[in-house]
């Protein structure tokens, strides 16, 4: 995913904002950093910069997950963080990251948080999640409950799967060009990928040589769509959101996905 630019310069007015913060005893909700500590011993406080880190995070077992950036900014790296955000970083046990996400470091940096910053490999490929899930579980110490989780989501997401593949246009895989964020629905429907794009616009050459594969489907990335990829190729183009919701639940992402796959190849 191509890196935006994003405004550092608030953050050491942030900064200050938070140290003002942190010079009161507690807030009006009652919330204090006294209690904040005293949860901490107990699980994991868990700062995620977007809902996608918070979803993986929440599977590992994590109960303490403040998201960062709001799920209307469509594009996460455009996010401007405010003192809020910041003073969340500093009672945080962990910050989990993406590296397409700049200002993470600049965060945890500008909080004077001593938070464990985690990166984290955002792929909705089955495999790579049950991966993070357990990588994630070791760290927060929730081992059971990421192990409870990725059987779970084994057998539902096996279950999706199947229900994909028997929508096959006369029972065939579909050929289909996949975004590079998008591939992992193509394993999912079990399409045959011939051709990938992004995340950099595609080039008139691009377009030429992936019309040529005669795909059935464009399987577009919702969250950085340039419009209609292939217009003249007669395939027709799936919109794949990565995404989770605010309630930090994967399996949504993955059933919206078969829907609109099983949409698409219904009417091929």
């Amino acid at each position: 995913m191509a890196r935006t630019r994003v405004r550092f310069a608030s953050l050491v007015a942030l900064s200050a904002a938070l140290l003002l913060t942190a010079g009161c005893g507690s807030d009006e909700d009652g919330d204090t950093s006294a209690k904040a500590g005293a949860d901490s011993k107990d699980k994991p406080v868990v700062v995620v910069t977007t809902t996608w880190e918070g979803a993986f995070a929440k599977a590992a077992g994590a109960e303490d997950v403040k998201v960062i950036v709001p799920q209307s900014v469509h594009h996460a790296p455009d996010y401007d963080p405010k003192p809020s955000d910041l003073a969340a970083v500093a009672g945080a046990d962990f910050v989990l990251y993406a590296p397409f996400e700049p200002y993470a470091a600049k965060i945890k940096e500008a909080a004077g948080s001593k938070a464990k910053l985690v990166e984290v490999n955002l792929d909705n490929d089955a495999v790579k999640v049950g991966a993070e899930v357990t990588r994630l579980g070791k760290l927060f110490g929730t081992e059971d409950s990421a192990a409870k989780w990725k059987s779970s989501f084994d057998t539902k997401y096996a279950k999706l799967s199947k229900d994909v593949k028997s929508a096959w246009p006369g029972g065939k895989s579909p050929n289909v060009v996949a975004q590079v964020f998008t591939a992992w629905s193509a394993k999912l429907a079990g399409a045959t990928v011939v051709g990938t794009y992004g995340p950099e616009p595609v080039t008139p050459a691009q377009l030429a040589e992936l019309s040529k594969k005669k795909p059935a489907l464009v399987l577009d990335n919702a969250h950085m769509s340039t419009g209609t990829v292939l217009p003249d190729s007669g395939a027709k183009q799936v919109r794949i959101v990565n995404y989770p919701g605010d309630d930090l639940d994967l399996l949504p992402v993955y059933r919206d996905a078969a829907s609109e796959l099983k949409k698409a190849m219904g009417s091929s």
